[in-house]
């Protein structure tokens, strides 16, 4: 599996979120090679705390398979999944997460906790970080960096 391919397929979410003013995470679903969801952050734009990538492309990918099962399915996310999105995961089933930065504030793949990788689920997810780590961590930079300016 190309990871660069669909790393920078979901920084091409990244960055449409980035566009809408919205914290810039890109999320793509793959299934035997082929893409079959990609989604961005929408939180604020939909007034909805949900509104992350990850879980919007889950919901897709459902949809997508026809079940809530997602085995054989791998995640590419910019941004290292949080809590919520990682337990998504887990319960979804998916089989790997590739995300390119940590998420220090956040992050359950390592960063503040593995969910992952943890023996009290009754699932485990593969992880692989640092895909395209540089341009996934610019973009989240650059958005907040011009957050700041926008409030002084």
């Amino acid at each position: 599996m190309e990871y660069e391919y669909f790393m920078d397929m979901a920084l091409e979410e990244a960055k449409k979120a980035y566009e809408k003013d919205e914290v810039p995470i890109g999320c793509v679903i793959v299934y035997k090679g082929e893409v079959i969801a990609r989604e961005h952050n929408t939180r604020i734009t939909d007034k909805n705390p949900l509104c992350h990538a990850e879980i919007k492309a889950i919901s897709k990918a459902a949809e997508t398979v026809g079940d809530w099962r997602l085995e054989g399915c791998t995640v590419f996310v910019t941004v290292e999944p949080c809590p919520m999105c990682s337990g998504a995961i887990l319960q979804s089933r998916i089989d790997r997460v590739v995300f390119g930065c940590r998420n220090p504030k956040a992050g359950c793949c390592g960063s503040i906790l593995n969910m992952m990788d943890d023996d009290r689920f009754n699932h485990k997810v593969e992880l692989d970080e640092g895909i395209r780590q540089e341009e996934c961590s610019r973009i989240m930079k650059e958005f907040f960096k011009r957050r700041r300016e926008k409030s002084l």
